[in-house]
């Protein structure tokens, strides 16, 4: 298997990163997680301006040559040199600020990593198997603008992570500073109570999805279904009829279970089939 380093290709046996690299030493760095099909990346306009975003977040010089030709030009041919263009591929962009300096970096020029591993379904799929989530209380995310994109500070998704596995549940529920919801180890939430679809605002820290993102566009136009993009209490999950997470890799997954309510997946299912004839229409 190869992988791209600040733009060559290399065998992952022969590749290797400093000991010194900020992104390991201090958490120095961001990612952005693709989903490509048959060498076609879905969504990749959003990831892309997801990935700029986050980069002028963390105040990372943006290299010249990273327009999103280039980029998408490089994932290509990565996949290409692993042989995967007919297959269904995760791909993770690394970017890290350079080595030097301590807290304070010396320039704020980056290195970057692209890496492939293969997915097993082509589009996305609903899993209908049980799915029981915790709230984790033990740390918090702090709202605001540094918790909202994809950066290597993921110290609370880890915690909880290891929490949910050590008591037997599937995921955890993780909220903010000031006790709202804001998501799972690994995705956005969505709340369904009656004809009401609530999901926290980015405003309260919760990561910017891509997935998320589409899936507001798309309800912004359902006439059954009344989005909203609000504060939701711990107290709300357990009143609520259905919850369902989503990412750039999985798609939608139904939680159907929450301590003793458990949940339908209705909502889930009319929107997976949505959410796929989207993606079609961003390989043209």
């Amino acid at each position: 298997m190869n992988v791209f380093i600040n733009g060559e290709i290399q065998s992952v046996e022969n590749s290797s990163l400093s000991l010194n690299n900020r992104g390991y030493t201090y958490g120095d760095g961001l990612f952005e997680t693709l989903r490509v099909i048959n060498s076609k990346i879905m969504f990749w306009e959003s990831h892309y301006f997801r990935l700029m975003s986050s980069m002028r977040i963390l105040r990372m010089q943006i290299p010249m040559e990273f327009s999103p030709e280039y980029l998408e030009e490089k994932i290509i041919e990565l996949i290409q040199a692993n042989d995967l263009e007919k297959a269904s591929v995760r791909v993770k962009i690394n970017i890290h600020r350079n080595e030097g300096g301590f807290y304070t970096p010396e320039d704020n020029a980056v290195g970057y990593i692209i890496s492939t591993k293969v997915l097993d379904n082509a589009f996305f799929t609903l899993n209908d198997k049980a799915y029981e989530v915790e709230l984790f209380k033990d740390h918090y995310i702090l709202s605001g603008m540094l918790s909202t994109i994809k950066s290597n500070n993921k110290l609370v998704n880890i915690l909880a992570g290891i929490y949910a596995k050590e008591n037997d549940f599937d995921n955890c529920f993780l909220i903010n500073e000031k006790k709202s919801v804001l998501e799972v180890t690994n995705g956005n939430i969505f709340v369904v109570k009656g004809k009401d679809i609530k999901t926290p605002p980015l405003s309260d820290g919760c990561l910017n999805g891509i997935i998320r993102k589409q899936l507001i566009e798309i309800l912004e136009k359902a006439e059954d279904y009344n989005l909203k993009q609000e504060s939701i209490s711990p107290f709300e999950l357990q009143k609520a009829d259905e919850i369902f997470y989503t990412n750039a890799i999985q798609g939608i997954q139904s939680i159907s279970k929450y301590r003793k309510k458990t949940f339908v997946q209705t909502v889930a299912k009319s929107l997976i089939g949505k959410l796929n004839a989207k993606a079609r229409l961003a390989e043209v």
